[in-house]
């Protein structure tokens, strides 16, 4: 439904609008690429998810597997020992017999030997039982120990994401409070900051507490090279009525989006290839749009940071 709704208006835009080709490309790239990388993110957690509950389930039938060999192994021990108390009873009842009577003596000789034959053949599948259970037992080991290697690497990750909200909270905390929020939720931080911060209204020109806000932030980011930064650009749903070469709020939260990567990429320390803008307009509200106080929180920007995952992929397709 979003997306129809995200190609709707973005039909609308290039119907009535007069931006020149090169600006519509550019949004249309950003948009194609915002829109790509999202589905891999998507793609990429369920992919993890999914891997995890197939190697848990992989780990719980070796589990299973292993508990049914030792209670084979078990029962196979049991009657071999009850097989080999047999035949220790009938050489002690040889042996009195073989002084009555040599028919005697012929039918526990014959005994003895079928005994004899059978502990033989249980011994060789006990054996076997065992080596099955040492096959097992190795399986569940690696298993185990790639599940806890791949725990460790996410729970890691998270780590990692807490003390990065911890340094961006310390790092902004002047700010907080004062239209803007730092959260950590699925995995990802979340940093909102109001327009009320950055910009006045209808303008994409970042004002002075506004760009010493995104500095601070970039300050943190340039101490973190592998996190990926998206920084959205949101408005209510008033009309955009400005003029100029905006027409629509769509195009007036890419602008913003794209001011505040500007001053991002000003800094030497951050990877460019890890920053995307993008244009959310009045499609993603985080409140009403019914009273001035829930307007003010939908205009805003967002920078998510989300962790590389490569390490766990690699880790998954070994699996």
């Amino acid at each position: 439904m979003k997306n129809r709704i995200l190609i709707i208006a973005i039909t609308t835009v290039l119907m009535s609008s007069c931006v020149s080709p090169k600006v519509y490309k550019d949004l249309e790239g950003k948009y194609t690429t915002l829109k790509n990388e999202n589905g891999d993110l998507k793609n990429e957690n369920e992919s993890l998810l999914s891997a995890k509950n197939a190697t848990q389930n992989e780990l719980d039938q070796l589990q299973t597997a292993y508990q049914e060999a030792i209670s084979q192994r078990d029962k196979l021990q049991g009657d071999y020992n009850a097989s080999k108390a047999n035949l220790d009873n009938l050489k002690a009842s040889y042996s009195a017999l073989e002084k009555n009577s040599s028919s005697a003596i012929a039918e526990n000789v014959s005994k003895n030997r079928e005994l004899l034959a059978q502990l033989e053949a249980k011994e060789q599948a006990l054996e076997a039982e065992k080596s099955r259970l040492e096959t097992l037992k190795s399986e569940l080991e690696i298993r185990s120990n790639r599940v806890a290697e791949l725990e460790s690497m996410i729970a890691a990750k998270d780590a990692a994401m807490t003390a990065l909200k911890n340094a961006i909270s310390k790092a902004l905390v002047d700010f907080e409070g004062n239209g803007l929020t730092v959260e950590q939720r699925d995995g990802k931080v979340y940093v909102s900051m109001e327009n009320k911060l950055l910009f006045e209204s209808g303008s994409w020109s970042v004002g002075v507490e506004g760009k010493k806000a995104v500095m601070q932030l970039g300050s943190v980011l340039a101490d973190n090279p592998d996190i990926n930064v998206l920084i959205e650009g949101h408005t209510d749903n008033v009309p955009y009525s400005g003029n100029g070469i905006l027409k629509s709020n769509w195009d007036l939260s890419t602008k913003r989006a794209t001011a505040i990567v500007e001053i991002l990429n000003d800094n030497p320390s951050i990877n460019p290839g890890n920053l995307t803008a993008a244009g959310r307009g009045e499609y993603a509200p985080v409140a009403t749009n019914d009273t001035s106080d829930g307007k003010a929180k939908n205009r805003r920007i967002e920078v998510i940071l989300t962790p590389k995952l490569d390490e766990i992929t690699k880790l998954l397709n070994d699996m």
